[in-house]
């Protein structure tokens, strides 16, 4: 990490979000949902700049593999669902685990695998299993499928497959 005040970003795009003045507590804790999160870089403010000098403006980091961004931007801007970071995760143990971590502490559930962190954060925490059976060529699993779902809040990958199956 470092102050260098250059980003150094490997990815052409990447998400960009603004936070409160809370982004390194915020990249923190999403670092430690994630077994390969890590934090990439930190721009502080210099001396004469909109910040107190020192300060954390920005912070480049990587989950699963995505780069983002967080900025220290002030009241401004908030979060709303229109925006969310999807998870396609391989087991329902990875479903509970990140839904869990993600919707403690002032975290909320909503419904059909999404949720919203303590931070406003929208994500959707989703099993790579549910596309297939939402691609399936027969409309009655899918209708199926699409019933189970829109009866959970965590996604319950047993769940659906019974639903699929019946």
């Amino acid at each position: 990490m470092s102050g260098s005040g250059a980003l150094k970003a490997k990815q052409k795009m990447m998400p960009c979000l603004w936070f409160d003045m809370c982004a390194e507590e915020a990249v923190n804790y999403y670092i430690s949902v994630f077994d390969d999160g890590e934090i990439l870089d930190v721009i502080t403010h210099a001396e004469g700049g909109l910040g107190r000098a020192g300060s954390v403006l920005s912070l480049s980091f990587k989950i699963n593999g995505q780069e983002l961004l967080a900025i220290n931007g002030g009241p401004m801007y908030q979060f709303n669902p229109a925006v969310s970071l999807f998870v396609n995760c391989e087991s329902q143990d990875e479903v509970d685990q990140i839904w869990d971590k993600l919707t403690a502490d002032g975290g909320t559930p909503n419904p059909c695998g999404w949720l919203k962190d303590k931070y406003g954060l929208s994500w959707q925490i989703v099993p790579k299993h549910l596309a297939g059976m939402m691609q399936d060529p027969d409309p009655a699993r899918v209708a199926r499928v699409m019933k189970a779902l829109f009866q959970m809040t965590k996604i319950d990958i047993a769940v659906l497959k019974e639903a699929y199956n019946s």
